[in-house]
């Protein structure tokens, strides 16, 4: 079964709160019920995968501004029908960022968010299951900006809130405050 590894990681995941207890039931369940979630042709949803990369000592965290959403957030993607969705995080971080080393510092997962995307010309409103895994890369190495993105930035972490203040960033700002 596709699904049996993702189902495991949730299975393994504690929430750090009480929202994302919530989507992290909302998730399984999700997963659970939709044999082809990883696939982005799912039109009521589907799963993604996402980097939170932070630097050497874990104080600054890497964010890009999206293009067509206009806001800055973490690199990430979609699986397109891959089930291994750290591998998804890492290949979305190398082609979002330019970055080629990319330390993953725990195959857990690092957090669980559930958020609607607006339809757009190509598609109807759809909700990403996303899945955050915690990474590391040196910020002295140059950054790529391509297609995707308009901007990539290392930001402090007590500064993210000035980019991107959702609970879904700020969330995994206390969580890497708390380690």
């Amino acid at each position: 079964m596709k699904r049996h590894s993702l189902l495991t990681l949730l299975r393994q995941h504690t929430p750090f709160d009480a929202e994302e207890h919530k989507m992290w039931l909302d998730t399984i369940q999700f997963v659970e019920q939709n044999p082809d979630c990883f696939e982005r042709w799912l039109a009521i949803g589907h799963i993604t995968g996402s980097a939170w990369i932070v630097n050497e000592t874990q104080t600054s965290v890497l964010l890009m501004h999206h293009r067509k959403l206009d806001k800055w957030f973490q690199p990430g993607g979609h699986a397109d029908g891959e089930s291994d969705i750290l591998q998804v995080a890492l290949k979305e971080a190398r082609e979002e960022t330019g970055l080629e080393i990319i330390n993953v510092l725990d195959t857990n997962i690092f957090d669980v968010d559930v958020h609607l995307i607006p339809a757009n010309v190509k598609d109807p409103a759809h909700y990403h299951y996303d899945i955050r895994f915690l990474l590391q890369a040196d910020s002295q190495n140059p950054l790529i900006i391509n297609s995707e993105s308009k901007d990539l930035v290392w930001v402090p972490l007590p500064e993210v809130g000035r980019y991107n203040n959702s609970e879904s960033i700020m969330r995994m700002v206390r969580k890497v405050g708390s380690k």
